[in-house]
């Protein structure tokens, strides 16, 4: 599903936000990207996304090299990927249906189908009678559980989230959790960076790749990373990532 191939990337300057990466994450594989704020974790996102393109080295999602793509043709690769910010980046002017159903309309699917797969992907995350419902009337747990509806209403082959629950409190991290685990076990790749240890712990089935300064080791039984602020040393220096 995603092969990185000594990639990295720099915004400039002596420091690296990735360096060298090699990583491989199969189809269908639920696998948390960890390691301290400024590591790279949200740059890694945004490369397998194609917001961003590498300086060095190749990224294949679902037998694509990413910086082939012509511009043009990214909204076609990125319909089969469903993404979900901390930010959640709701439009607050529009009910949570018009949210969640942004990128059909884009799409020119009739309304009528806009309302009945937007209707179905709500209920199932328990927030049906919630689609006239504008974000502000909403709870953060609501909230997030919109943006994964928005992310989940194409029905993607993958699934990114970054620190989704890190303005939540531990209970509604788990649930949401819970959710991201249910879509994998129905066959989506879900790819969840977040530095909360007890959160993981839930979860030892899943995978965990740490990145530290910009490059990655899979986490090994018994050695448990530091996932604290400290030790970034000369990670991601770009704003806001994480």
């Amino acid at each position: 599903m995603i092969k990185l191939y000594k990639v990295s990337k720099s915004f400039g300057g002596p420091r690296m936000a990735l360096r060298h990466l090699d990583l491989q994450i199969p189809r269908g594989q639920f696998t948390f990207l960890t390691g301290p704020s400024g590591a790279g974790k949200t740059t890694f996102l945004k490369l397998v996304f194609r917001e961003l393109l590498p300086t060095e080295g190749n990224i294949i999602v679902s037998g694509r090299n990413t910086a082939q793509i012509p511009q043009r043709y990214l909204p076609f690769f990125r319909r089969s990927i469903g993404v979900v910010f901390q930010d959640v980046r709701l439009l607050p002017r529009k009910t949570v249906f018009e949210n969640v159903s942004l990128v059909l309309r884009i799409q020119g699917v009739p309304r009528r189908e806009q309302k009945r797969r937007a209707y179905t992907v709500l209920k199932a995350l328990g927030l049906g009678h919630r689609m006239v419902a504008f974000p502000r009337e909403l709870s953060g747990g609501e909230q997030q559980r919109i943006a994964i509806a928005r992310a989940l209403i194409n029905e993607p082959k993958l699934l990114l989230a970054d620190e989704p629950t890190g303005n939540l409190d531990p209970e509604l991290s788990l649930e949401i959790m819970e959710i991201f685990r249910e879509i994998n076990l129905r066959g989506t790749t879900v790819v969840v960076a977040t530095h909360d240890r007890g959160l993981m712990d839930h979860f030892p089935d899943a995978r965990r790749v740490h990145l530290v300064r910009g490059q990655m080791a899979d986490w090994q039984e018994g050695s448990r990373p530091d996932l604290s602020e400290e030790g970034n040393g000369d990670g991601q220096t770009e704003t806001g990532d994480s």
